[in-house]
């Protein structure tokens, strides 16, 4: 039960890259309604947000410390992550120019569900470029690439904490 806890946020903390930045406006107060980091990424221009997601790739990449096969393993997953990242921007990009759901709710619904469709998708190709890297991962490359992966992680610094037993850690 645990690895597979492991294995699931590996691959969503790989998937949440694209959420560097996931609010789609840039104005606004420098600190999130909490006092998180949204408003911080509502500030930052998309060079940032590209910088920050390159910085991310390079520090997960660095802390597996990967073998000269393993090596060989990670383009695929370089690619799944950034096609993702890309993704993410994108429909955040198409939210902000799609306006309000009160204005065409059936057709905001509709987006919403291509956009979960496309998302599933990219999904299920990062697992599967993710796979055969992470089956030659020992214990300390899974630990170090859990704790490097949380910053990539949907909705981290906002505040949604799950609380559990030993395997939600």
């Amino acid at each position: 039960m645990r690895r597979s806890v492991i294995t699931g946020a590996l691959l969503a903390g790989m998937a949440g890259l694209g959420l560097i930045g996931a609010a789609a406006s840039r104005e606004g107060p420098f600190e999130g309604p909490r006092g998180g980091m949204k408003g911080r990424w509502n500030s930052l221009s998309p060079e940032d947000r590209a910088a920050f997601a390159d910085a991310r790739i390079a520090a997960l990449h660095a802390g597996l410390k990967l073998s000269a096969e393993q090596e060989k393993l990670w383009p695929p997953v370089e690619t799944a992550i950034r096609d993702l990242a890309r993704l993410r921007r994108e429909q955040r990009e198409a939210r902000r120019e799609r306006g309000r759901m009160i204005d065409d709710a059936p057709g905001a619904l509709r987006a919403m569900a291509d956009a979960a469709t496309a998302r599933g998708d990219a999904l299920r190709k990062l697992a599967d470029a993710s796979q055969p890297l992470y089956a030659t991962l020992d214990a300390d490359q899974k630990r170090r690439a859990l704790i490097l992966a949380r910053p990539m992680r949907p909705h981290f610094g906002h505040h949604h904490h799950r609380h559990g037993g030993d395997d939600d850690r």
